[in-house]
């Protein structure tokens, strides 16, 4: 058994992964719990050096990390650099801010000292996804090892390069051997995985379906999770709003990664009454983005990164359009080589339609008209999910007060909803529980300890 890698442009073979055997998994596994014996002891100054170190290889090959990306998930080569200098941000936030975070904190109480430390726990299985092969990995794995826990990376099959591009880099910073390995397995062989004693939890970006499955298993072994699963975020355009500049924002959200991004904006409430002119506005954005050879330097739209993806995609566009949308752009299959799909729009988007109520991780934009802010804000959380959200306004007051009725873990005024350090990211609702990056996603994998004495 193996994994085969393809090239999502030219549908053309890249490479053969066999999987690690089961004997190979007991090893990895065994030398990963004896890593972290050594790693939990480092101190955070030595830590942190080794992440500055891992800053200058990462800068060093960005090029070389960049034109795996493309290849392997079609990622266009002029984002895929940017997203290897986003990883250095997150690899120079917890060299600079880790120990600081996990400092002790005094408590006051009735004994004569007490206070509450945190201690790694150990192995974290992280289970990664395609669509940011690089960041996502990154922004777990930095604060959980900063923490002092060893980490085990089992990534998406179809980007099986990436995750062994990173695990060679630690091994070029200069990491102590395996606290930072990855595991070439299938689906069947994670469940195991978990159950192993060594993995003392799980982190999971991914479906909802692949959440439930990695959450039930870790729940019978009482094992910690985070997950970060799908999300059908909602952009509201008030009335009020700078209608051209929040259009521009909005498209270019719904088309980052080729629309293939969790937190990118997907379903867009607009008022009656400007309907008309932002359709056309939409139109007019999203014709700007072409399909183009990923390795273009002016190309920011490719292709989807494999064929059941974009597949399923249409197979909702096609649904939505027979429950009652209005296809005003896209819709289609390009008769070309490549798991291709064409920038799509939607529009007359209800409730208990397909593009309303799934996911589509695509470049499909479903327009939502409603009558006043507060149908607005009903239907925007009239959705199984909850991870970001955003609203347009001039009024900045009513822009706050609308975000904080939104359902999500993430919300932006008058911008699009990204990821960065210094913010906890993660949802509510079907969107998953727990946090990654920030003081908050540092924690999760600690033992948060209580200290008392007399």
């Amino acid at each position: 058994m193996s994994i085969v890698t393809v090239n999502p442009f030219t549908e053309e073979i890249l490479e053969r992964y066999p999987f690690h055997t089961e004997k190979e998994i007991s090893t990895i596994l065994n030398q990963s719990a004896k890593a972290f014996i050594y790693w939990k002891n480092i101190s955070f100054e030595k830590r942190a050096a080794l992440f500055q170190r891992l800053i200058h290889i990462l800068l060093r090959n960005k090029e070389i990390y960049a034109a795996i990306m493309m290849r392997e998930m079609g990622r266009p080569i002029t984002t895929a650099v940017p997203e290897i200098e986003k990883c250095t941000m997150v690899c120079r936030y917890y060299a600079e801010n880790a120990e600081k975070f996990l400092a002790d904190e005094i408590i006051k109480t009735e004994a004569s000292e007490s206070y509450i430390t945190h201690t790694p726990i150990g192995t974290v299985l992280g289970v990664m996804p395609w669509n940011f092969p690089f960041w996502q990995v990154l922004r777990f794995a930095v604060p959980t090892m900063m923490a002092g826990n060893t980490v085990l990376l089992k990534h998406s099959p179809n980007t099986t390069g990436c995750a062994l591009a990173i695990e060679k880099a630690f091994e070029e910073a200069g990491f102590p051997k395996d606290t930072f390995k990855t595991l070439i397995v299938g689906i069947p062989q994670i469940t195991d995985i978990i159950k192993n004693p060594t993995v003392k939890a799980v982190s999971l970006t991914g479906s909802v379906q692949a959440g439930k499955s990695v959450a039930k298993t870790a729940g019978e072994a009482v094992k910690k999770t985070v997950l970060e699963l799908g999300g059908s975020d909602p952009y509201i355009i008030l009335e009020d709003a700078d209608i051209e500049k929040a259009v521009k924002l909005c498209v270019t959200s719904r088309l980052i990664n080729s629309g293939q991004t969790c937190i990118s904006a997907k379903r867009f409430f607009v008022m009656e009454h400007q309907q008309k002119v932002i359709e056309d506005l939409f139109v007019e954005e999203m014709k700007k983005f072409k399909i183009d050879k990923p390795e273009n330097k002016n190309t920011l739209y490719g292709p989807l990164a494999r064929k059941d993806i974009r597949d399923s995609l249409h197979t909702q566009v096609v649904k939505s359009i027979n429950e009652g949308a209005e296809c005003i752009l896209g819709g289609n299959i390009p008769d070309r080589k490549g798991f291709l799909y064409e920038a799509t729009v939607l529009t007359n988007v209800k409730k208990g339609m397909t593009a309303f109520d799934e996911e589509t991780f695509g470049p499909v934009a479903a327009i939502i008209p409603v009558k006043n802010e507060k149908e607005a804000v009903e239907l925007a959380n009239a959705t199984e999910y909850g991870l970001g959200g955003a609203v347009f306004t001039k009024d900045i007051e009513r822009g706050r007060r609308i975000g904080n009725e939104l359902e999500v873990g993430l919300c932006a005024i008058n911008d699009f909803v990204k990821s960065d350090p210094r913010l906890p990211f993660g949802g509510i609702k079907n969107s998953g529980y727990g946090r990654e990056i920030s003081h908050h996603g540092i924690k999760e994998f600690v033992n948060i300890k209580s200290v008392y004495m007399k």
